[in-house]
């Protein structure tokens, strides 16, 4: 059965429950609710949180990003520098994106995602899989693995250990 379009308009209007992401016009759920990636990403808010001050940054949870004019976005996790607006949907490219995988979260869709994060000028995208206990760190130059289980950024600088945020 073909997906049902929906305007933009309508969708920013609607409260759905959990959010969703908005991918030209077709409502994509996002696979949330289990403990390890609710856990996960609480653990990741506190160590972000932590560094907000000194970051001058705004960490927010779930917040809905617009990508392109027909694609928005929801991060676990984002990292906005020196946040001066007040908009309800993120417009500005946030430093960094965080995302958790879920068990039944699919590659191709997760990395259509960091590519529409990329694409809008967020500088760093953070995958995270708690359950292998592995982590990636995306940038428009690429993306490596987090071997030696730290994740970080330049400019400014950020160094999240995995086993600090892994359950």
């Amino acid at each position: 059965m073909p997906a049902v379009l929906v305007s933009v308009e309508e969708y920013l209007r609607t409260d759905y429950s959990p959010d969703c992401d908005y991918v030209d016009g077709v409502l994509e759920d996002r696979n949330l609710g289990q403990k390890k990636h609710a856990l996960t990403q609480t653990l990741i808010v506190g160590f972000l949180l932590a560094l907000r001050q000194a970051l001058g940054a705004l960490v927010i949870v779930e917040q809905r990003i617009r990508v392109s004019p027909t694609r928005f976005r929801i991060p676990d996790v984002c990292v906005i520098l020196n946040p001066i607006s007040d908009e309800e949907v993120v417009t500005t490219a946030p430093f960094l994106c965080v995302e958790v995988l879920s068990p039944d979260d699919r590659m191709s869709r997760m990395h259509e995602k960091i590519r529409d994060y990329l694409g809008m000028g967020v500088r760093y995208v953070w995958l995270i899989d708690p359950y292998a206990r592995l982590a990636w760190i995306h940038t428009t130059e690429g993306a490596v693995e987090a071997k030696d289980g730290v994740l970080r950024t330049t400019d400014p600088v950020i160094e999240m250990p995995l086993a600090e945020v892994l359950p």
